[in-house]
């Protein structure tokens, strides 16, 4: 059996989804985690505590593979930049954990490039390989900052490019990642594996609308076209509202009532606590006179998710940078075709004309155009929708699990060798 240590300092695979730091690196580390599991991998996944109340050990990723929450520094949510300062404190009470339990782990697996600092000094005292996968890269971030307020600090820069010095593998989502670590940080080709995410289908999979619509509490008659995600500015989210009210006055849905149903933050925070964010697109959909058309649904249970997929005509992911899109991913499993952006990862996912289309970023006028035309043609809608859950299938945990074990083994196998040579 393998041993690993997975890294998610900085968020709970565990945390319900749409909050300002969960999303989908949650879905990957909980959903390979478990699949490890299916496989024998014996897996550890050590986080942050940000709950004095939450049990620091939990068996929800099932197997026999554990959630291990580590004090470091206050018990409560905190800004990234503020969170380096108790990795420290993080690798010590892994070191302790381990210690009070006689564990000996094979390799690191780190997540985010937080992770990946704490995972050099675990290698460092631990002397074995460490994996990582960054999820999101700070310089391709900045290249589409809209404001100050949006730059990544140069202690996230440094920090990736320390990760990709010490790590022994590196994982990118999509060619195009690996484009950009090689021609951003300098990292070497040969370092780098390309494996997508997966997606559960054994829960998203294809729901009747009807049936899907009575669970989610959604009238039969609706058209509802769906975002699901953070409420940050790189995510588009006030692009495609501004498609919705372009709609409306166009009068282009007037023959089939529709509404914009957005999953993600927490809508109903008071204004001193409310994402600026959230308080930006409440007040646009307020002055666009669209109040009757958008829905802010705030954070939703992942178990909820396959029926608000299954219940839209269209789920819509009008992002300026994804890694990936897990997401479009998880609608096309569950047969509902996706519009997205074409940037980074959703590019290579989202089949334009076979399993939905891709638009520039920040095209309002081509996204209604898209929009409508699906909402209108359901022969359309139902064509791409089956191809998409036919597509997504190719993507199942069950045969990306085994990459990642097969990465796994080819490290392990390299550590070997060097060691009998030495």
């Amino acid at each position: 059996m393998i041993n690993i240590a997975m890294l998610s300092y900085h968020t709970c695979p565990l945390a319900t989804l749409g909050g300002k730091d969960t999303g989908g690196m949650n879905v990957y580390v909980h959903q390979l985690t478990r699949h490890l599991g299916q496989r024998n991998v014996h897996v550890d996944v050590y986080t942050r505590s940000q709950d004095e109340h939450v049990p620091h050990v939990l068996h929800d990723l099932g197997y026999g593979n554990r959630v291990v929450h580590i004090p470091a520094g206050p018990e409560v949510p905190l800004p990234k930049k503020e969170l380096t300062r108790y990795i420290p404190k993080f690798v010590d009470g892994i070191i302790q954990f381990c210690s009070d339990k006689g564990i000996h782990y094979d390799l690191i697996h780190s997540h985010y490039w937080m992770s990946g600092i704490a995972a050099i000094e675990l290698k460092r005292i631990w002397d074995i390989p460490f994996i990582h996968m960054f999820h999101t890269l700070g310089l391709m971030k900045n290249r589409i900052a809209q404001s100050p307020a949006e730059i990544e600090g140069e202690y996230r820069i440094e920090g990736e490019r320390k990760v990709i010095s010490q790590a022994d593998r590196l994982i990118a989502a999509t060619l195009a990642e690996k484009s950009q670590l090689e021609f951003l940080y300098d990292a070497p080709g040969s370092k780098i594996a390309v494996i997508p995410p997966g997606v559960d289908i054994s829960r998203f999979y294809p729901i009747p609308k009807d049936e899907a619509k009575e669970v989610i509490d959604v009238p039969q008659s609706s058209r509802m076209i769906l975002y699901v995600g953070r409420i940050e500015p790189l995510k588009g989210i006030d692009s495609l509202i501004k498609a919705i009210a372009l709609i409306q006055k166009d009068g282009d849905l007037d023959c089939c009532p529709h509404s914009l149903a957005i999953i993600g933050g927490e809508p109903n925070a008071s204004p001193e606590e409310m994402n600026a964010e959230m308080a930006r697109l409440q007040e646009m959909v307020e002055g666009l006179q669209i109040n009757n058309l958008v829905l802010f649904l705030g954070k939703q249970d992942q178990k909820l998710l396959p029926y608000y997929y299954s219940a839209s005509e269209v789920v819509v992911m009008p992002s300026h940078y994804e890694s990936f899109g897990m997401v479009a991913l998880e609608a096309m499993a569950c047969g509902t075709p996706v519009i997205a952006s074409q940037v980074g990862g959703l590019g290579f996912l989202v089949r334009d004309g076979e399993t939905g289309y891709v638009v520039p970023a920040n095209d309002i006028n081509k996204l209604a155009e898209y929009l409508v035309k699906l909402i209108k043609d359901t022969a359309l809608q139902d064509k791409l929708g089956s191809q998409s859950a036919v597509y997504a299938r190719n993507y199942a945990w069950s045969i990306i699990s085994e990459k990642i074990i097969e990465v796994y083994h080819q490290e392990l196998a390299t550590k070997k060798i060097i060691t009998i040579q030495d």
